[in-house]
């Protein structure tokens, strides 16, 4: 028999009616077993209903972890995209911070060129002085000695003698020439 056509109650089983027949079954075993089958379908009834609401709550179960998974690789895709996003985020922020860090270098760089140039050249004007100083200096000397050797050359001035017949000790020492006569002497070496 097919399970849609035919739909047997406990109700059902009880209240069958066998019909009469001239040798026909014991009716009391027949009521009894007429009782037995109603109850078993009672049981089965209360079991399959309890099955039922169970598989109901599986069901209600699979469609919330069903939801819940899909949340899940929802959010995880989301993650993956956050992190992919947040690492591309973090490389383009320190590639810039590279070349920033670059430029800023190389601006030091320069700027500590263009200082030791301009050192170089403080230095280089430095030593020209250094050198024209010591050549004004070498002539200075040179002129002195000249003078020196001059004034040594030239003819001790005569003695004369002093009131009381003695050289006085001033007349021992070389003449001594006017600040004048120094200055023409240098503008003349010049």
């Amino acid at each position: 028999m097919n399970d849609e056509a035919f739909h047997l109650t406990p109700v059902d089983a009880r209240r069958y009616d066998f019909g009469s027949a001239l040798r026909g079954y014991d009716k009391t075993r027949v009521d009894q077993f007429r009782d037995q089958v109603a109850d078993e379908l009672e049981r089965l009834n209360r079991v399959n209903q309890e099955l039922e609401a169970k598989a109901k709550g599986f069901h209600e179960q699979l469609r919330a972890f069903r939801e819940r998974d899909k949340a899940l690789n929802d959010a995880l895709i989301s993650a993956q995209q956050l992190r992919a996003d947040t690492r591309d985020q973090a490389e383009r922020e320190a590639q810039l911070t590279l070349r920033e860090a670059r430029a800023e270098g190389e601006k030091v760089v320069d700027e500590a060129r263009a200082e030791v140039r301009r050192l170089r050249a403080d230095l280089d004007a430095l030593d020209r002085t250094r050198r024209s100083y010591l050549t004004h200096m070498r002539a200075m000397a040179e002129r002195h000695l000249a003078e020196l050797q001059a004034a040594e050359s030239a003819p001790a001035p005569v003695d004369v003698p002093s009131p009381d017949g003695e050289p006085d000790a001033e007349d021992e020492r070389p003449p001594v020439k006017s600040p004048e006569s120094w200055l023409d002497a240098n503008a003349k070496a010049e």
